[in-house]
């Protein structure tokens, strides 16, 4: 490993690493455990916080605000980037965990829309924000510190365990949320226990504060600090040093982007398909996502190890190809196993809408016209649909004309879903949550599985090829920058753009079509920009 001045420093022995791992990996697991408990509780949470009257609305805004916290994630970034560039990465990185915790257990203390009306939701809002402030600069605090440790040699596969620490935190968040709902009758989770998640969070911010505080410091950025190589502005730096520009643009595009929609698809689009479109019991959903992901987790440690021996290009490379190819398989495989009878019941007896005047508007809390208004409850009852231009407003069920001249368009959304869903339950279709037998959840664990395997292999490497990206001096704002606005705007508005996508067509898996996108972006970009070759520290002749 060389020191910023070029001279050698000494590896630092494997007791050290260890500690450096464990507690970054911890403290990475307590941050992202924070917040995924809003996206597990998404059911919940936009009923308590966001009320309209229109679920698909509700859903809508509360993932519109699940990625106003991502949103925030470059400016964290920039600001914690600038303070580990200049201050340090150990301190920097535990005030990120400390605002993290605080933020996370302020959302299960705010008092529910019904009691203070509009303040509930700007509290959870500005909460949101400091979440997302907050995880702008942890990633790149815990990536910069555990590389700033080891050789390019093995830097791939001790930073990979960054990469799964993520993954844990959803595990965790999922434990949890399944452990409370266990301890509780249904009627006292609904009422206030879902908020017992968040409040936990200071325990586990506790015991992350305690482990991060026994670290020292990077031993690059004290051998920086000691020849006066110090960034005088590390944000300007970072847009102004020679090639920076270019490995930035790289780093969005190429990296950032495309694993992060891959990793957002397999984690917040499977839990969302199987609760909503395949209606799968929630908690079984949750716990069949839980197994994939604890089965999914060593991938990320595979493929940062391969790294190490085939260079950091080839797995991201190969890993957006394979997603080309499986994504849409991979939920075909998921969808079939999960509600069988769903799908057979879609291929016998498809839902049609055909009539005029059907511009559905996902924002409307009311929609204007009854074509809309019927579209409007269909998408709210997780039902697929096909719809096309007519003179007259109809619904069928295969060959069966459904009967609407006693449907109630004037009351509110909730009662009218429920008489579309009696309609189409008269026609053969059944809403009632499903359970999947052991073979079926097999399978469906099998096609999540594959998914983490995607992700792993374009995440897993990505924090040693970040950090080798960029120099020293502005390492910390140079990987985060482009690392959160990639993840906070590719990945944050996936599960919303996804819903809208769904939402718009009636299709359950036209969502997919925004990560299939994004990854065909990607994949341009990293083929042409990245690097091949073995792994090596930052070089300015490297690009």
């Amino acid at each position: 490993m060389i020191e910023p001045g070029g001279a050698a420093m000494p590896e630092p022995s494997a007791a050290d690493i260890r500690l450096v791992i464990a507690a970054s990996s911890a403290g990475t697991v307590f941050e992202w455990y924070d917040f995924f408990i809003y996206g597990t509780l998404g059911a919940i949470l936009s009923k308590a916080f966001f009320p309209s009257g229109n679920a698909t609305l509700e859903m809508l805004l509360f993932w519109l605000v699940f990625a106003v916290g991502f949103g925030f994630r470059p400016l964290g970034a920039v600001l914690f980037g600038f303070l580990g560039d200049r201050l340090g990465r150990k301190y920097t990185f535990l005030a990120t965990v400390m605002l993290m915790g605080v933020a996370t257990a302020g959302v299960g203390l705010v008092p529910p829309a019904a009691t203070i009306g509009y303040a509930a939701p700007a509290l959870i809002i500005l909460l949101r924000i400091l979440q997302g402030l907050a995880l702008g600069g942890e990633y790149g605090g815990a990536a910069v510190y555990v590389a700033e440790h080891c050789s390019p040699a093995r830097r791939g596969y001790y930073t990979s365990w960054i990469q799964a620490s993520v993954m844990g935190g959803f595990v965790l968040s999922l434990v949890v949320v399944l452990s409370c709902k266990a301890l509780m009758s249904e009627d006292t989770w609904k009422d206030w226990g879902w908020r017992v998640p968040f409040v936990l969070s200071l325990a586990l911010l506790a015991i992350s504060l305690w482990m991060r505080l026994k670290l020292s410091e990077s031993p690059v950025f004290k051998a920086m600090k000691a020849s006066g190589e110090l960034a005088g502005n590390p944000f300007v730096e970072s847009m102004t040093y020679p090639g920076n520009p270019r490995r930035l643009f790289i780093a969005l595009f190429g990296v950032a982007a495309g694993l992060t929609v891959i990793w957002y698809t397999a984690m917040f689009s499977g839990l969302s398909f199987l609760k909503s479109a395949m209606r799968v019991d929630d908690t079984t959903a949750e716990i069949l996502v839980g197994i994939a992901c604890v089965i999914g987790m060593p991938f990320n440690l595979l493929f940062g190890h391969l790294s190490d021996k085939l260079g950091r290009k080839l797995p991201i490379v190969l890993g957006y190809l394979a997603t080309l190819l499986l994504l849409f398989p991979a939920f075909w495989l998921i969808g079939a196993a999960a509600n069988p009878a769903l799908a057979d019941m879609a291929r016998r007896a498809p839902v049609a809408v055909q009539g005029p005047d059907c511009a559905y508007s996902a924002f409307a809390a009311e929609q204007t016209t009854r074509c809309s208004k019927l579209l409007a409850d269909l998408s709210s009852s997780g039902v697929p649909y096909r719809l096309s231009r007519g003179a007259r407003l109809s619904l069928s069920a295969g060959d069966e004309a459904l009967p609407l001249d006693r449907y109630p368009w004037d009351a509110k959304g909730p009662v009218r879903a429920k008489e579309v869903r009696g309609l189409l339950e008269s026609a053969g279709h059944d809403f009632t949550k499903v359970k999947p037998d052991l073979a079926h959840a097999a399978v469906i664990v099998l096609g999540l599985v594959a998914l983490m395997a995607l992700s792993g292999a374009t995440y897993g490497p990505v924090a040693a090829l970040l950090a080798e990206m960029f120099p020293a001096r502005i390492r910390y704002s140079s990987m985060s920058i482009p690392y959160h606005l990639g993840t906070g705007y590719f990945g944050g508005f996936l599960p919303f753009i996804s819903a809208l996508i769904i939402a718009r067509t009636g299709d359950p898996y036209a969502g997919l079509w925004y990560t299939w996108v994004v990854v065909v972006i990607a994949l341009v970009v990293a083929a042409w920009g990245l690097k091949g070759g073995m792994p090596r520290d930052f070089a300015d002749d490297a690009g």
